[in-house]
């Protein structure tokens, strides 16, 4: 069964507040002469974009620059398999493919940190609200004076040397809609704008401005400023955490910066300076 355009799905219209996206229209904005963006397809409902993408990248003929946008996602994953889950057409869902030949592999680990720093500003541009970055890979907004995530992003290597990053963003999630209590969305953060057509297309662009400064410095997080950027938005930075890793090891202490590789500095109580990288990460929580 060929998938169909969520926009061309008008039956699923069951919440006027949450109109569905406008794939024609995303389109014109985005594939053109000289973008990243090589394709936009929106489908009205799949289990994973992430999962669908690194599965149709194994056929070899997918270009760089797919973009796969679902308005409803029944197996949404974060970092670790952790489930993502959301009413329909509630928020962002999307993910893209990847190709940075040229790049060497140990700068890949950049990807959804420089994600992150795309999502960031993007969104503070379309939608007028303060975000900010938990290392490696949560989207924070302030709801009620308390920080709450409200998106996260996840990278997957993919066949012929290719990366698929997903994102997921609260857009509209209501109180009463949160799956946990530390979750947040744009609209109760105070976003003046919640229309998830100029959000995607602001957070794609600003994808692709970054994921173009990166590659033309060979991935350098420093000379593309992206390590500046990144540490400017991360919440983490400067406070105390403990960080759970395999083998029941932890670590507590301050995080100072992320160096060049991506990972987290602790400066631990006994003077030692310990980076962690997001792979060993199972929790990062406040000491």
């Amino acid at each position: 069964m060929t998938p169909r355009d969520a926009s061309d799905d008008n039956s699923r219209w069951s919440d006027l507040d949450r109109p569905p996206l406008n794939a024609t229209a995303l389109r014109r904005g985005l594939v053109r002469e000289g973008s990243l963006w090589s394709e936009v397809e929106v489908v009205p409902r799949t289990g994973s974009t992430n999962s669908d993408l690194v599965a149709r990248a194994a056929g070899g003929d997918l270009a760089e620059g797919a973009v796969l946008v679902a308005e409803e996602q029944t197996a949404g994953r974060g970092r670790l398999d952790r489930q993502w889950t959301a009413p329909p057409r509630s928020g962002l869902f999307f993910s893209v493919l990847l190709r940075p030949a040229g790049v060497p592999l140990a700068r890949w680990g950049w990807l959804p940190l420089l994600t992150g720093v795309a999502v960031a500003t993007g969104l503070a541009r379309a939608a007028d609200v303060d975000t900010a970055l938990k290392w490696p890979n949560d989207v924070l907004v302030t709801v009620d004076g308390e920080e709450r995530k409200a998106g996260g992003i996840l990278a997957e290597r993919a066949a012929g040397e290719a990366v698929v990053v997903g994102v997921g963003i609260n857009v509209t999630l209501r109180k009463d809609e949160l799956p946990v209590p530390q979750a947040g969305s744009l609209a109760l953060a105070g976003a003046l704008s919640t229309d998830r057509d100029p959000l995607l297309r602001a957070v794609l662009r600003s994808l692709e401005d970054w994921y173009g400064r990166w590659r033309a410095a060979d991935g350098d997080p420093g000379a593309s400023g992206l390590l500046e950027a990144y540490a400017a938005n991360c919440a983490t930075l400067g406070r105390m955490v403990r960080a759970e890793l395999p083998g029941d090891r932890t670590v507590v202490g301050e995080a100072v910066a992320v160096d060049g590789d991506g990972r987290l500095v602790l400066a631990t109580e006994k003077g030692v300076q310990e980076p962690v990288g997001a792979g060993d990460i199972v929790h990062l929580r406040p000491a």
